[in-house]
């Protein structure tokens, strides 16, 4: 069963007098019930876009996405019906309201889904924090503790569906595992999916039943974690995976993936991880690979 299906998304963004920016350029992918995908890839791949398409926040230009079987909308100045889709953000600083006591900002989840039965003073605790937070307000907590808050409100919701984007990447090395492996276990728990948004590997290793790669707007190379660890084919996952730091003691540095991403308002011709691929043939820049689940040219399985 699926839980949410994206095919052939693209998102596009305008500006006056600037060329237009396709932050995602005909990415395809989906999430099950009670299913952990990771979706990785470097700073500006477009996997934040991505995420805000299927919440409804960042108009879609093509393409479709479908949650239980109906399609996304984007969000307008009227109130539409609740999709079950819940999204903790990179910053939980930014995301919570600092005037309001955070009990209050989760019980306006519990109140959209008509939950009189559960205490906000619950979902903390929940979320591994005690019961007598819910008078504090968010600044009173470090940034591991506000990004318990966020996933306790995203849950008063009740959501169907779990999106953490980046949400571990202003925290601190010793809360990262810590909240994605909460994230995990709480969606699993409820048997939501959860679409966990990272540019960590080692992390989304820990938590993700499948990854996804993205690179410049498409989805590269998706699969079971286990075998996408240990068999990378892509060359580009083959680059993050060995930019993983390895705590072997050895003092070896991880390979550097050489070049910069691409200008997604000019990306290349062909395959756009052409210009920087160490296996780069003709075919590579002569045409784009758009098949799955490896978008390669080397693992070309029409």
């Amino acid at each position: 069963m699926t839980l949410l299906s994206i095919d052939d998304l693209v998102v596009e963004h305008r500006s006056p007098g600037r060329p237009v920016v396709r932050a995602v350029a005909g990415a395809s992918l989906t999430v099950g019930p009670g299913e952990v995908v990771g979706l990785v890839g470097e700073s500006g791949c477009g996997k934040s876009t991505l995420a805000r398409a299927v919440c409804g926040l960042d108009p879609i230009t093509e393409g479709s996405i479908t949650f239980d079987g109906e399609p996304v909308t984007p969000l307008g100045l009227r109130r539409r019906r609740l999709t079950g889709i819940q999204m903790v953000f990179q910053d939980p600083y930014a995301s919570l309201n600092p005037r309001r006591r955070v009990g209050d900002q989760i019980a306006d989840g519990l109140r959209t889904v008509r939950d009189t039965a559960t205490a906000p003073a619950d979902l903390l605790e929940r979320v591994g924090l005690p019961r007598e937070f819910a008078g504090r307000h968010p600044h009173e907590f470090s940034g591991g503790q506000r990004q318990r808050i966020a996933i306790a409100r995203a849950l008063a919701a009740r959501p169907r569906l779990l999106i953490g984007d980046e949400p571990i990447s202003a925290l601190d090395a010793s809360a990262q595992s810590q909240v994605a492996r909460l994230m995990r276990d709480l969606a699993v728990e409820s048997g939501a999916g959860l679409l966990f948004i990272s540019h960590d590997l080692s992390v989304v290793r820990l938590i993700a039943d499948r990854i996804a790669v993205m690179y410049l707007g498409r989805i590269v190379e998706v699969g079971d974690t286990a075998e996408v660890w240990a068999d990378p084919r892509h060359p580009y996952t083959r680059a993050l995976l060995r930019a993983v730091p390895k705590p072997d003691g050895l003092g070896v540095l991880p390979a550097e993936l050489p070049g910069d991403v691409p200008d997604p308002a000019n990306p290349p011709g062909g395959c756009r991880f052409h210009p920087r691929c160490p296996l780069v043939m003709d075919m590579c820049r002569e045409k784009d690979p758009d098949f799955g689940p490896v978008a390669c040219w080397l693992h070309d399985q029409r």
